[in-house]
């Protein structure tokens, strides 16, 4: 079966193609009784215009492109849903991509969503260059997640990820423990943000920062635990990239035959529905993802529709989530 046509669509209404694509635009200027037989002749045949090809017609898009830095962060997945929970409500569109965490592929994958001509762009978790991000922002209105900027063509909403490494390090040291490590999340989004933040709260506390070399996948929170188990002394608690960094963290110490939180207490970072999962049960530091999402998009929504053009940049504050990965030293 082939896709039904607006030419579809005005022979079995009995109008013009003309009068059809004048409904399917929204034009005022149609009378109700041929709107109502255009939008009857488009449901019995289950025709839908287009996106892209409206709005090269109209020249006004309803799309909006949405480059995720990793698919396989729930993160994200729950920042797409504030978003979009937005952009239904103002009758736009989704496009998603990915850049894989590699910035050639994000630097292709934003070219590749200006090429559908977004009415904007939201890039969640970029590590291109700024120039690239400044290039995107010049042909369309461009969010950042999870990635600050001072230009002012850009807006930026985001976690404070300082804060909320030292919320989890002033956590540990409340328990008592004083040999703490960061598992470091290399050049992902965020990740020198929670590096510095663990540093300065050791520091507060009068203890010695330990960073270990780590990446925002539970492949590499495990490939650093391994490290560590072979090199010694191992710390009595870890403050992990995120989530899934600390999930490979707590599988290779069980591997290994450590128990935790008895052996080791470990701190994640952005709750996802993972660290909530039962047999998980991650202590962690929780960023509002859904509402991180809704901001960026109402955000969005605003540099579209031109209704302000001062950037808008926001920080918003993290809190702590005690389950059952972290204890008192014993």
């Amino acid at each position: 079966m082939t896709r039904p046509t607006m030419e579809d669509v005005a022979r079995v209404a009995g109008v013009s193609r003309a009068l059809v694509s004048l409904v399917m635009n929204g034009s005022p200027k149609v009378s109700e009784q041929r709107r109502k037989a255009v939008l009857d002749a488009a449901e019995q045949l289950g025709y839908s215009p287009h996106a892209m090809a409206r709005s090269l017609a109209s020249r006004t898009s309803t799309v909006l492109g949405v480059m995720v830095s990793d698919l396989h962060n729930a993160f994200f997945a729950e920042v797409v849903d504030g978003i979009d929970e937005v952009a239904q409500a103002e009758g736009f569109e989704l496009i998603i991509n990915t850049g894989g965490r590699s910035p050639a592929r994000e630097k292709r994958a934003v070219n590749g969503l200006l090429a559908f001509r977004p009415a904007g762009l939201a890039l969640l978790g970029p590590v291109v260059p700024p120039n690239t991000l400044a290039e995107a922002a010049s042909q369309a209105p461009t969010v950042l997640v999870a990635r600050s900027s001072r230009l002012s063509t850009l807006d930026t909403v985001n976690d404070d990820g300082e804060a909320g490494s030292g919320l989890a390090v002033d956590h540990l040291v409340s328990l008592g423990h004083t040999e703490i490590a960061h598992l470091d999340g290399g050049v992902g989004s965020q990740a020198p943000q929670r590096r510095r933040g663990y540093i300065t709260a050791m520091q507060r506390h009068g203890l010695t920062p330990r960073v270990i070399p780590s990446e925002y996948t539970d492949i590499a929170g495990a490939k650093a635990v391994r490290q560590l188990l072979e090199q010694g002394p191992l710390p009595t608690a870890l403050v992990a990239a995120n989530d899934f960094n600390a999930v490979g963290a707590i599988s290779a110490l069980e591997e290994a035959g450590l128990r935790v939180p008895q052996d080791m207490s470990i701190v994640g970072y952005d709750n996802t529905s993972l660290a909530g999962l039962r047999h998980v049960s991650l202590t962690t530091i929780d960023q509002p993802r859904h509402e991180i999402g809704r901001l960026a998009g109402e955000a969005l929504v605003q540099r579209v529709r031109g209704e302000r053009t001062e950037p808008v940049k926001k920080l918003l504050h993290p809190s702590l989530v005690v389950r059952s990965t972290t204890q008192a030293r014993s």
